[in-house]
């Protein structure tokens, strides 16, 4: 078993900046792709960004490429997300997410954290 705890959501204004927090608990984080996801009111979960074991392949949602930057440090079972240049519609709960397997379908992800809620007024 993997847990998962998010930390960082919060309230910003556009344009602001937001940092996620994502620590693993458990078993080994070795070999798991690390993955951020997000579900917004009467909207499905959708992928925001993933990252490798080795930090080497990193993906991005369109919606969020060029303002989002995810990033892991293994020795603390970590992973970030930085958020910047935030936009209203960035508004959700984001959850970090753990498999070994590289997707970006959040049906195939084993475990997950409980959810951060990140809210961007305009």
């Amino acid at each position: 078993q993997v847990q998962l705890v998010e930390s960082g959501g919060g309230l910003v204004q556009a344009g602001g900046s937001l940092r996620l927090s994502c620590a693993a608990s458990g078993r080994t984080f070795s070999g798991y792709v690390m993955g951020w996801f997000r579900q917004a009111p009467g909207k499905e979960r959708e992928f925001v960004a993933l990252i490798t074991w080795t930090g080497l392949t990193t993906s991005y949602a369109d919606s969020v490429k060029g303002r989002f930057t995810i990033s892991r440090d293994n020795a603390k079972n970590t992973v970030y997300l930085q958020m910047n240049s935030l936009k209203p519609e960035d508004t959700a709960v984001y959850y970090c997410a753990a498999d070994v397997v590289l997707g970006t379908n959040p049906a195939n992800y084993d475990y997950w954290g409980q959810g951060t809620q990140v809210t961007v007024s305009s």
